[in-house]
Protein backbone atom coordinates (compact mmCIF):
# COMPACT_ATOMS: atom_id res chain seq x y z
CA UNK A 1 0.00 0.00 0.00
CA UNK A 2 1.60 3.61 -1.31
CA UNK A 3 1.79 6.00 1.36
CA UNK A 4 -0.08 9.01 -0.24
CA UNK A 5 -1.67 9.74 3.34
CA UNK A 6 -0.15 13.54 4.37
CA UNK A 7 2.13 12.72 7.60
CA UNK A 8 4.59 14.08 9.93
CA UNK A 9 7.79 13.68 9.44
CA UNK A 10 7.65 11.44 13.41
CA UNK A 11 4.36 9.16 11.31
CA UNK A 12 6.72 9.16 8.17
CA UNK A 13 9.63 7.71 10.21
CA UNK A 14 7.33 5.10 11.77
CA UNK A 15 5.81 4.08 8.91
CA UNK A 16 9.08 3.38 7.24
CA UNK A 17 10.15 1.26 9.66
CA UNK A 18 7.00 -0.55 9.82
CA UNK A 19 7.54 -1.37 6.22
CA UNK A 20 10.71 -2.17 6.56
CA UNK A 21 9.83 -5.09 9.12
CA UNK A 22 7.19 -5.95 6.95
CA UNK A 23 9.52 -6.68 4.07
CA UNK A 24 11.71 -8.44 6.59
CA UNK A 25 8.81 -10.76 8.06
CA UNK A 26 8.08 -11.55 4.12
CA UNK A 27 11.68 -12.40 3.03
CA UNK A 28 11.63 -14.23 6.71
CA UNK A 29 8.94 -16.49 6.18
CA UNK A 30 9.81 -17.55 2.37
CA UNK A 31 13.11 -18.19 3.70
CA UNK A 32 11.24 -20.78 6.78
CA UNK A 33 10.10 -22.91 3.89
CA UNK A 34 14.04 -23.45 2.51
CA UNK A 35 15.34 -24.67 6.11
CA UNK A 36 14.86 -28.09 7.00
CA UNK A 37 16.46 -28.14 10.40
CA UNK A 38 14.09 -28.02 12.76
CA UNK A 39 16.31 -26.24 15.36
CA UNK A 40 17.28 -23.46 12.32
CA UNK A 41 13.45 -23.41 11.96
CA UNK A 42 12.96 -22.51 15.70
CA UNK A 43 15.85 -19.79 15.45
CA UNK A 44 14.12 -18.25 12.65
CA UNK A 45 10.67 -18.27 14.03
CA UNK A 46 12.23 -16.74 17.40
CA UNK A 47 13.83 -13.88 15.47
CA UNK A 48 10.25 -13.51 13.26
CA UNK A 49 8.75 -13.01 16.40
CA UNK A 50 11.06 -10.69 17.65
CA UNK A 51 10.58 -8.33 14.49
CA UNK A 52 6.63 -8.77 15.19
CA UNK A 53 6.91 -7.67 18.80
CA UNK A 54 8.77 -4.54 17.56
CA UNK A 55 6.37 -4.19 14.61
CA UNK A 56 3.57 -4.02 17.31
CA UNK A 57 5.39 -1.45 19.59
CA UNK A 58 5.97 1.01 16.66
CA UNK A 59 2.17 0.50 15.54
CA UNK A 60 1.21 1.42 19.06
CA UNK A 61 3.29 4.40 18.77
CA UNK A 62 1.95 5.44 15.30
CA UNK A 63 -1.60 5.31 17.38
CA UNK A 64 -0.22 6.96 20.16
CA UNK A 65 1.31 10.31 17.68
CA UNK A 66 -2.20 9.41 15.50
CA UNK A 67 -4.11 10.33 18.29
CA UNK A 68 -1.68 13.49 19.28
CA UNK A 69 -1.86 14.84 16.30
CA UNK A 70 -5.68 14.59 15.53
CA UNK A 71 -6.90 17.64 16.63
CA UNK A 72 -4.22 19.58 14.05
CA UNK A 73 -5.53 17.16 11.04
CA UNK A 74 -8.51 17.86 8.88
CA UNK A 75 -11.38 14.81 9.36
CA UNK A 76 -10.41 13.49 6.00
CA UNK A 77 -6.55 13.32 6.82
CA UNK A 78 -7.41 11.48 10.22
CA UNK A 79 -9.32 8.83 8.16
CA UNK A 80 -6.83 8.47 5.67
CA UNK A 81 -4.11 7.93 8.83
CA UNK A 82 -6.60 5.87 10.94
CA UNK A 83 -7.32 3.43 7.41
CA UNK A 84 -3.10 3.05 7.10
CA UNK A 85 -3.11 2.07 10.89
CA UNK A 86 -5.97 -0.19 10.21
CA UNK A 87 -3.89 -1.78 7.10
CA UNK A 88 -0.96 -2.24 9.38
CA UNK A 89 -2.54 -4.29 12.11
CA UNK A 90 -4.20 -6.50 9.43
CA UNK A 91 -0.56 -6.76 7.90
CA UNK A 92 0.95 -8.04 11.42
CA UNK A 93 -2.07 -9.97 12.10
CA UNK A 94 -1.63 -11.91 8.69
CA UNK A 95 2.27 -12.71 9.94
CA UNK A 96 0.76 -13.66 13.14
CA UNK A 97 -1.26 -16.47 11.91
CA UNK A 98 1.63 -17.78 9.74
CA UNK A 99 3.72 -17.64 12.66
CA UNK A 100 1.06 -19.59 14.29
CA UNK A 101 0.86 -22.31 11.65
CA UNK A 102 4.79 -22.46 11.57
CA UNK A 103 4.73 -22.70 15.39
CA UNK A 104 1.98 -25.74 15.38
CA UNK A 105 3.72 -27.27 12.56
CA UNK A 106 7.39 -27.07 13.84
CA UNK A 107 5.78 -28.60 17.52
CA UNK A 108 4.34 -31.34 16.01
CA UNK A 109 7.73 -32.32 14.03
CA UNK A 110 9.47 -31.96 17.68
CA UNK A 111 6.72 -34.34 19.41
CA UNK A 112 7.61 -36.74 16.85
CA UNK A 113 11.50 -36.70 16.93
CA UNK A 114 11.03 -37.44 20.46
CA UNK A 115 9.53 -40.42 19.85
CA UNK A 116 10.92 -41.68 16.65
CA UNK A 117 14.37 -41.63 18.92
CA UNK A 118 15.74 -45.54 19.71
CA UNK A 119 13.01 -46.88 17.51
CA UNK A 120 14.41 -47.91 14.04
CA UNK A 121 12.36 -48.07 11.07
CA UNK A 122 11.88 -51.80 10.79
CA UNK A 123 9.67 -51.55 14.48
CA UNK A 124 6.32 -50.80 14.52
CA UNK A 125 6.12 -49.45 17.64
CA UNK A 126 7.87 -46.45 16.32
CA UNK A 127 4.54 -45.66 14.70
CA UNK A 128 2.64 -46.25 17.03
CA UNK A 129 4.47 -44.06 19.23
CA UNK A 130 4.34 -40.78 16.71
CA UNK A 131 0.44 -41.64 16.63
CA UNK A 132 0.42 -41.89 20.16
CA UNK A 133 2.56 -38.64 21.00
CA UNK A 134 0.37 -36.81 18.29
CA UNK A 135 -2.81 -37.10 20.12
CA UNK A 136 -1.00 -36.33 24.39
CA UNK A 137 -0.91 -33.06 25.44
CA UNK A 138 2.11 -31.42 26.47
CA UNK A 139 1.57 -32.82 29.84
CA UNK A 140 1.00 -36.21 29.20
CA UNK A 141 3.71 -35.97 27.12
CA UNK A 142 6.10 -34.63 29.98
CA UNK A 143 4.21 -37.09 32.34
CA UNK A 144 5.35 -40.21 30.10
CA UNK A 145 8.61 -38.89 29.82
CA UNK A 146 8.76 -38.81 33.46
CA UNK A 147 7.59 -42.39 33.92
CA UNK A 148 10.04 -43.44 31.06
CA UNK A 149 13.06 -42.03 32.94
CA UNK A 150 12.32 -43.30 36.23
CA UNK A 151 11.62 -47.15 34.74
CA UNK A 152 15.26 -46.18 33.20
CA UNK A 153 16.81 -45.59 36.37
CA UNK A 154 15.11 -48.67 37.61
CA UNK A 155 16.30 -50.80 35.63
CA UNK A 156 20.13 -49.09 36.18
CA UNK A 157 19.61 -49.89 39.77
CA UNK A 158 18.98 -53.00 38.90
CA UNK A 159 21.75 -53.77 37.08
CA UNK A 160 24.03 -52.26 39.82
CA UNK A 161 22.71 -54.95 41.95
CA UNK A 162 23.11 -57.64 39.86
CA UNK A 163 26.61 -56.37 39.13
CA UNK A 164 27.89 -56.27 42.46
Amino acid sequence: MASDVPMTPELEQIDGEIQDIFRALQNGFQKMDKIKDSNRQAKQLEDLTGKMKECKRLIKEFDRILKDEESKNPPEVNKQLNDRKQYMIKELNSYVTLRKTYQSSLGNNKRVELFDMGATSSEPAADDNIQMASAMTNQQLIDSGRNQMDQTDEAIARSKMVAF
